[in-house]
């Protein structure tokens, strides 16, 4: 047996030094004692080292990302990496865990962010916690997932005045129609299984069920056969739903048609507006099972987030029915007001008082009156009725089309003109069902690849079309002089042709000896008709509007002679489709980027390892601080306090319109020379500057979106719609 030395801890020696403490202890301590001295030693220390590596990570990607500045000091103030709603973690979980270290003044939690912050009445309290929740592991309340929490001091934060948001206009809530006695009788009158199911629309929506009462809804052309009633009309256990809804004026005419639709957690419906020409102005929909977020969106981008309880009517009539979006986001979870002083209308993005809220499953019973004659609403820009007679006409677009023609300058244009080198330097890989529609096109195929980037697909079908010298003059004349910069020669060697927005990234074409010309995927300066197919890959999803992507796609149809092809792909909201994970999600965060966005911050992926469903609700916050302190602070912009979410890059995407970062690669310029790499401190202002961090702008589709819209022109067909890593993808053919 070895001697009890017992030793003062103000006496232990450095960690570095404890291998000499141990050899002088060695008269007093066994051999197998001292090695399991040393272990447990080192054990700790490598445990204590690697907690301090992935705070300081966490320290910098905060910086780097979100503008907030930590401090190595204590104060009454911390921002806690992993726990926010953005990972799963409810309000009421984290508010347990931090008021087990004192008495909590503030708990704020912005939306589909993965950090809070949190203020304590004193510094001891919150020096408590940050001892106390440094590396502790906790598992979430609503699944067995495991996060782990990783604290900083911060000095104060800055969020905007909270302005409550108001309805679209026509849009009207009514709580608790129907009782829950007769909410059971009407969800118990569904038999799903009965062959009254509509096969087609079964097929069409994968991911919920649906039937129809009255009039069968067509998901292929989006619209009503009027002259094909289903036998048997509206089942009578509505009758008297109706008859209140008539008398308490709700709606003016007694509806024709019902679509009933159930959705679990983690299905939704695209955002849509219900086709002007089938249906009258008023449209309700009551909500059965359980509550909900709807999402609705106007022209110009304003977005209201509307909570349906259980039992609830909803009533859209005017604006709110004719000329704003609304759909439902797949998400398992939704962000919901945590003090349930708002139990039905909009959710006002109060970062004092967002939580999560687990779906259940939801029915709905949506009710409309057949229309019988053409819509002569005051919104044409998006009525199928009056925009019938101006399909050949240029696009008109909404009065907002100059703010997101400037939205698109400042996050696409510009953004590509910085990151044009490093971006071609990501983008060396043909993706496979791109490379076999181009290898399946006849022989002598004219094709335009609009938004070519860097040329990837340019070049990959050698039996295109090559013109020759006595071709010269009419390819110049059908071309119209397309060449804003550079001869018209240029163009004239071989005809897969490209284009794309970005001046250094056409150059980074002409470098590879492809044919290439600057020009707008809204005006491509090509006479009509003149293509045998055009591709259209990860372009789309830039543009800022509906009515520009919708733009867009005409464009490209315009291109094509009839019998042509086009193929589009854009980025999908869904990065999990069939329980199987897209490889954005699933490629590592220290690649070298192979596919979009493989470029990101190492650091960043400590937050949001495992992201759930939840929220499209976009950050919000006031001018109130956490910390009193007049100190200016960081003058870095804060994206709490922008009105597009900033993407957590490789995780699920929880709001549609988002800002995705990409990581300027230290050492690469814009003309692409590089810099010596130097030895700067990490998250200083030096290594900012050297290694950049641009947003760019995306929508993201959800599942039926790009099919609607291309649907909405009547001079094509889809051939095909498929999904392919993570992205939404349509073949379509001009008639």
């Amino acid at each position: 047996m070895g001697v009890v030395v017992q030793v003062s801890p103000a006496w232990l020696p450095p960690a570095r030094n404890l291998e000499r403490f141990s050899l002088l202890l060695w008269p007093c301590l066994s051999s197998a004692e001292m090695d399991s001295t040393n272990q447990s030693n080192l054990k700790r220390n490598k445990s204590e080292k690697k907690l301090l590596r992935k705070q300081i990570k966490a320290r910098n990607t905060l910086m780097r990302h979100e503008g907030i500045e930590c401090v190595s000091h204590t104060t009454q103030s911390l921002v806690v990496a992993n726990g926010g709603l953005g990972n799963g973690v409810n309000r009421h979980q984290l508010l347990r865990l931090v008021e087990e270290c004192g008495l909590v003044e503030a708990l704020l939690m912005p939306p589909n962010k993965p950090y809070s912050f949190v203020k304590y009445g004193s510094t001891e309290e919150a020096k408590k916690a940050y001892d106390t929740l440094n590396g502790k592991e906790i598992t979430l309340e609503d699944s067995d997932q495991n996060v782990t929490l990783y604290v900083n001091f911060v000095e104060k934060v800055h969020w905007e005045d909270i302005i409550p948001l108001s309805l679209p206009p026509g849009l009207m809530m009514v709580e608790e129609l129907v009782s829950p006695e007769e909410e059971q009788k009407m969800l118990e009158s569904i038999d799903w299984t009965e062959n009254e199911v509509i096969q087609n629309a079964q097929k069409s929506l994968k991911h919920r069920r649906v039937k129809h009462f009255g009039y069968e809804f067509r998901y292929d052309n989006n619209n009503v056969d009027k002259d094909k009633p289903l036998p048997g009309g509206l089942p009578e256990i509505c009758n008297t739903l109706l008859e209140t809804c008539l008398k308490q004026g709700y709606i003016k005419h007694k509806p024709d048609q019902l679509t009933i639709n159930q959705y679990e957690p983690g299905q939704g419906i695209p955002p849509h507006i219900d086709t002007h020409s089938a249906f009258e102005d008023e449209i309700i929909s009551l909500s059965l099972g359980a509550e909900i977020v709807m999402d609705f969106k106007h022209p110009d981008g304003r977005t209201v987030a509307v909570m349906l309880p259980q039992r609830s009517l909803l009533v859209m009539t005017g604006e709110s029915r004719y000329l704003w979006t609304h759909g439902i986001t797949p998400r398992k979870f939704d962000i919901v007001h945590a003090s349930g002083r708002q139990k039905v209308g909009s959710v006002t993005p109060d970062v004092g008082d967002l939580t999560l809220n687990r779906r259940g499953t939801r029915t709905s019973f949506t009710f409309r009156k057949v229309r019988r004659s053409p819509c002569n609403c005051t919104y044409p820009s998006v009525c199928d009725s009056q925009q019938g007679h101006q399909r050949e006409e240029a696009p008109s677009f909404h009065h907002g089309e100059t703010k997101a023609s400037k939205l698109e300058q400042e996050y696409v244009h510009k953004v590509y003109e910085e990151i044009a080198t490093h971006f071609s330097n990501t983008r060396h890989s043909p993706w496979p069902q791109i490379v076999e529609f181009l290898r399946t096109l006849p022989k002598g195929s004219i094709v335009a690849d609009i938004g070519c980037g860097n040329g990837k697909y340019l070049g990959i079908n050698k039996d295109l079309y090559m013109v020759t010298d006595l071709e010269i003059k009419l390819m110049r004349a059908s071309l119209q002089g397309c060449f804003t910069e550079g001869p018209c020669s240029a163009l004239i060697y071989s005809f897969d042709i490209g284009c794309d927005r970005s001046q250094n990234l056409v150059d980074i074409c002409g470098e590879k000896k492809f044919q290439a010309f600057v020009c707008d995927a809204l005006s491509v300066p090509v006479r009509n008709s003149s293509c045998d197919a055009c591709i259209s890959i990860a372009v789309i999803h830039h543009f800022s509007t509906a009515e520009r992507r919708l733009a867009a796609v005409r464009e490209l149809t315009r291109l094509l002679r009839p019998g042509g092809k086009a193929l589009i792909y854009v980025w999908a909201m869904e990065q999990e489709y069939n329980k199987q994970k897209s490889k954005y999600l699933k490629e590592k965060r220290a690649s070298k980027g192979k596919e979009e966005e493989i470029n990101t911050d190492v650091a960043w992926g400590l937050f949001c390892d495992q992201m759930h469903d939840n929220g499209s609700q976009h950050s919000a916050c006031s001018d109130q601080v956490l910390h009193d302190s007049k100190d200016k602070g960081s003058n870095a912009k804060q994206v709490i306090n922008s009105k597009l979410p900033v993407h957590t890059n490789r995780t699920s995407f929880h709001s549609q319109d988002v800002l995705v970062p990409w990581h300027l690669k230290g050492g690469t310029n814009k003309k692409g020379e590089c810099v010596k790499a130097l030895q700067l401190p990490a998250g200083s202002k030096e290594l900012q500057e050297f290694s950049p961090v641009f947003h760019r702008y995306y929508h993201v589709f959800c599942e039926g979106e790009l099919e609607a819209a291309c649907k909405t022109l009547d001079c094509i067909r889809i051939q095909k719609s498929y999904y392919d890593q993570g992205n939404w993808c349509v073949v379509l053919e001009k008639q």
